[in-house]
């Protein structure tokens, strides 16, 4: 194994490194022993609060919307059951990160082969950028909207959101997790006050809470949605593979003697008890915006779900559901807190998408570089398609602006089905394992069921989804021809997923083995941190 202490050379851009996850920020949030429940609780949360933003994020948005346009408060069970396998699989992220002393990305490389380190690590790029584009489209529309700035410059602006990142890297970490806590509550106020105003059905909200076969029927077909491709929808925003990436490193954050087995289970306990509250707001947020849908606009009156259209519908009175709502979009409150709250959302996910970034080219490769540049290049990337986007459209009507907009920013997600299945089967394998975890920590059996459903099902669905992720890109006026051959170039993609899911699975099992047999040799139940390790 090379030299864990070697000192990167400052000046260079690109470093190599091989050690503890975010380095810079690792271990050095204190955290008061001996103290009461509530006082400690306080101390280890916020991590989870960085990876909730991931769960409201601009791409949750029209979906959540427009399903419950179409379906009333059908899917509802769909958002509820999605978040409690968030909260079960980041979870599972947060103890991998604390026991092993790894974040996902460095625990995977440890296990496998370089070759599939590199694989994996340019999968969950993509991953990474798709996720970006969803940001760049909400944040450079949100600044349209309240400024009145065009489209092009405010993609632009979107790029030196690192600026606002170079000055979040000098206040320390428990400030930035003050920040991104303070922009949920901002997204959390305004939906609930548009929701409060538009006085719902709760008992029809209760009752959509119970999942039903008509939540995954493939009928009827609403507005070019059955409520199968709306529960894909929403599970596909929901459930993302970086999320569990970063939770994995983020969890190291508080500085705990990894010699006290007491002292683990407390850092665990409480980054359960952070991930839980922090991931059932963002299950709030996410089913306010469903009811949005149903409560806020007249069933049916949302034709544009882009945020545009769901914008002017927030100041169209003639599309709003009761007295209060109309006197209140008269003022145009409405429509400007839901641009307000779609800038923090963007701003949000600018912090944890820089963190993720490093935290996967720091884990499958070795490789670090600053902060601000990395944001910088996966940023200018990621516009890249928006400005595209914008320049072809420019010559037609608004309407069909917005619509490919919307439809490039849903696209985008097709990376996310393909690297979803890289981190959460890896993830499962290593927190099942004794090797790993130790007897104490490793998944109880209702965990290691209920993540093996889980993680079968959202593999599953995730493949269900892609052929017409495949024909989505063509737009709706490809002929039949086209369609299929983007049905067939799915499946051959669903084949090669499925075989380097093998792979994978394969080289993580070998691993664990010989790590088995090192930990019986040397008479130990779990070994110290292996971040280069690397199958044979």
């Amino acid at each position: 194994m090379k030299d864990q202490n070697k000192q990167p050379e400052k000046h260079k851009l690109i470093e190599y490194a091989n050690g503890p996850s975010l380095e810079e920020i690792n271990g050095t949030v204190e955290v008061p022993k001996g103290k009461g429940f509530w006082r400690t609780l306080f101390a280890y949360s916020g991590p989870a609060a960085l990876v909730a933003v991931g769960y409201m994020d601009p791409g949750n948005w029209s979906t959540s919307i427009t399903g419950g346009q179409n379906f009333q408060y059908l899917l509802m069970s769909v958002i509820l059951i999605s978040s409690l396998i968030a909260m079960l699989l980041q979870n599972m992220a947060a103890k991998l990160g604390i026991v092993t002393q790894m974040d996902l990305a460095q625990a995977i490389r440890a296990r496998t082969s370089k070759a599939l380190g590199i694989i994996l690590w340019i999968m969950t790029e993509f991953a990474i950028m798709a996720t970006d584009i969803a940001e760049v489209i909400g944040a450079a529309i949100a600044l349209y909207l309240l400024f009145n700035i065009p489209l092009v410059i405010a993609v632009f602006i979107t790029v030196f959101d690192v600026l606002i990142l170079l000055l979040l890297t000098k206040i320390g970490f428990r400030k930035i997790e003050a920040i991104v806590v303070c922009l949920i509550l901002v997204i959390l106020f305004v939906f609930v006050y548009q929701v409060a105003l538009s006085d719902p059905d709760w008992g029809g909200v209760i009752k959509g809470l119970v999942p039903t076969a008509g939540t995954i029927a493939s009928h009827p077909t609403v507005g070019g949605m059955t409520p199968l491709s709306g529960a894909l929808g929403i599970i596909g925003a929901t459930v993302m593979p970086h999320n569990l990436y970063l939770h994995s490193a983020i969890s190291q954050t508080r500085k705990i003697d990894h010699n006290n087995e007491e002292e683990i289970h407390q850092a665990v306990r409480f980054s359960n008890w952070d991930t839980n509250i922090q991931l059932s707001i963002a299950f709030v947020v996410n089913s306010l915006l469903l009811i949005m849908g149903v409560a806020v606009f007249k069933s049916g009156v949302v034709k544009d779900p882009s945020f545009f259209g769901l914008y002017q519908a927030l100041s169209n009175t003639s599309m709003l559901s009761n007295s209060v709502l109309i006197a209140v979009a008269k003022s145009g409150v409405l429509s400007a807190l839901f641009a307000i709250a779609l800038l923090a959302s963007g701003q949000n996910s600018t912090i944890t998408g820089t963190l993720t970034g490093q935290v996967i080219m720091e884990g499958f490769v070795h490789m670090r570089m600053p902060l601000w540049a990395r944001r910088l290049i996966t940023r200018l990337i990621s516009v890249i398609p928006v400005l595209l986007c914008v320049a072809m459209t420019s010559g037609m009507n608004k309407i069909d602006q917005h619509t490919a907009l919307n439809d490039l920013m849903n696209n985008s997600q097709v990376f996310l089905a393909f690297a979803l299945p890289f981190s959460m089967l890896p993830l499962l394998m290593m927190t099942d394992s004794t090797a790993e975890m130790g007897n104490r920590f490793k998944n109880v059996v209702w965990v290691k069921v209920c993540g093996w459903v889980s993680v079968v099902g959202l593999t599953v669905l995730n493949m269900i989804a892609l052929p017409d992720s495949f024909a989505g890109f063509l737009g709706d006026h490809a002929s039949a021809a086209d369609v299929n051959m983007a049905h067939i170039a799915s499946y051959v993609a669903i084949v090669a997923v499925l075989a380097l899911l093998a792979w994978c699975a394969v080289d993580i099992y070998r691993g664990d083995k010989k790590l088995a047999q090192l930990h019986a040799k040397n008479g130990e139940v779990r070994a110290t941190p292996d971040y280069e390790g690397g199958a044979e």
